[in-house]
């Protein structure tokens, strides 16, 4: 009993430890993001909600007889926003009786997530402390908690378990990058990963690093990759009217680069010159990854002399030989059904790289550089089967130019890549029958407690 005692009075002192150390850390670096704030723009939105104040829009009611049954995912960013998409459907139409409601963590998160799922039920994620916290598990008191792949917060995981919520990862990985320092802390994960209920992992081998850092193994289910599932985006208009522009002026081959970082635009725009020597109409779209470097690619393509128009601010001008430069946000998926090629960023850096099934939709002939650790088992899948082109620096310029020269190369490297795509969907069934056995678990649990206070 002793020892018990001891064992909660030391785990509470640890919570309390972490809030204080996770406090101390946003006053040293509050330079930092007051910086962000008034350069960038960035954090400054829904700082209400994340500091704990639950916006009016959600209309939860204040009787306990009037407030929905709720069902709480949290989706970080805009790519976690863009995987949940169907499950989100499917819950709705499985849990008809919950209302599901989405937080995320960043702004193009949050605007794609308003879009898709309505203003009225998007929220910005709260701070991991109590304060920021309590006043969303006590006025939405949700019944099912669900991360999308694996961001743990260690206070908001405490909280929302001892508040009765079930909570489940979906969509869950451990990337090469993430792994070596969660070994590091396993003695600290082991008991926050206790208070998660079911993990659905992407593949096996994600299971097993889990399982590693202290997850129950028979918590633990593969349940396959829901980005696999997403619905290809509609065609909007501005790409009709790009694609009619193109066609009319006789633009093209068209090469779409997406979701690129500092440091690799220049290395694309030198490999779009040499292109544009033997394919003088050829055209770039550009996507930089990151809003607040627009300005800065501008002035990139300025200073290499390419001729450039700024989508925001593209009224029809003739686009052969120059280069499109989307700042707009929530685009690109829809832009590379124009591609005759498409680059897949953050990956001639050793940035982890980004998803490459978007493209992979539109049957697109893809090529990504060599650092790809953050979609490792996907990128391994599309290369095992021959359905994409992994390169360096060194032999970037070579391999575009390679397949805007042999058409039949590189139709069949995109019908591959859409092929790949779908021989792998199914995920979103998959998870949201192992989130209905822990509903019903959820379920059995709630008619016990009611019936001991009886």
């Amino acid at each position: 009993m002793h020892q018990r005692k001891g064992s909660l009075e030391w785990l509470h002192l640890s919570y309390y430890f972490y809030s204080l150390v996770l406090a101390l850390a946003m006053v040293l670096s509050s330079p930092y993001w007051l910086y962000q704030v008034l350069r960038h723009g960035k954090y400054r939105r829904g700082f209400a909600e994340r500091v704990g104040r639950v916006p009016t829009r959600l209309e939860i009611g204040d009787s306990s007889v009037s407030k929905p049954r709720v069902i709480w995912i949290h989706a970080v960013s805009l790519g976690e926003v863009l995987a949940i998409t169907g499950l989100v459907g499917q819950l709705r139409r499985a849990f008809s009786q919950h209302r599901v409601l989405i937080s995320t963590t960043t702004d193009t998160g949050q605007e794609q997530a308003r879009k898709r799922f309505g203003r009225e039920n998007v929220f910005y994620f709260p701070m991991d402390f109590a304060l920021a916290i309590h006043p969303y598990l006590e006025t939405l008191r949700p019944e099912l908690v669900i991360l999308a792949e694996t961001e743990f917060w260690p206070n908001f995981l405490r909280l929302a378990h001892a508040s009765g919520a079930r909570i489940a990862v979906v969509n869950g990985r451990i990337s090469d990058r993430s792994w070596p320092r969660y070994l590091r802390f396993r003695w600290a994960l082991r008991r926050m990963l206790a208070q998660v209920d079911l993990f659905l992992v992407q593949t096996t081998e994600d299971g097993k690093r889990l399982q590693s850092i202290g997850a129950d193994a028979e918590r633990v289910q593969v349940s396959g990759n829901l980005k696999f599932d997403i619905n290809l985006a509609s065609p909007s208009q501005i790409v009709e009217t790009l694609r009619r522009s193109l066609s009319e002026e006789g633009a093209g081959p068209i090469l779409v680069c997406g979701s690129t970082v500092e440091d690799e635009e220049a290395l694309l725009l030198k490999a779009f010159e040499n292109i544009r020597v033997g394919h003088p109409h050829a055209v770039m779209i550009l996507a930089p990854r990151h809003p607040e470097r627009f300005d800065a690619v501008a002035k990139l393509i300025e200073d290499m002399g390419i001729r450039s128009h700024r989508r925001s601010a593209w009224a029809g001008e003739p686009l052969a030989g120059g280069v499109l430069l989307v700042d707009t946000i929530g685009e690109l998926a829809a832009l590379y059904s124009l591609a005759d090629v498409a680059f897949v960023g953050g990956s001639l850096v050793p940035r982890g790289g980004h998803n490459i099934i978007e493209p992979a939709q539109h049957g697109v002939a893809i090529v990504t550089g060599n650092h790809t650790e953050n979609f490792r088992d996907i990128v391994w899948l599309f290369q095992s089967r021959d359905a994409v082109r992994i390169v360096g620096v060194s032999e970037l310029p070579l391999t575009l130019m390679h397949l805007l020269e042999n058409d039949a190369e590189r139709k069949a490297l995109g019908r591959r890549a859409k092929e790949t795509i779908l021989s792998e969907m199914g995920a979103t069934s998959r998870t949201v029958e192992a989130l209905k056995g822990l509903m019903v678990e959820q379920s059995d649990r709630t008619a016990a407690r009611a019936a001991h206070n009886h």
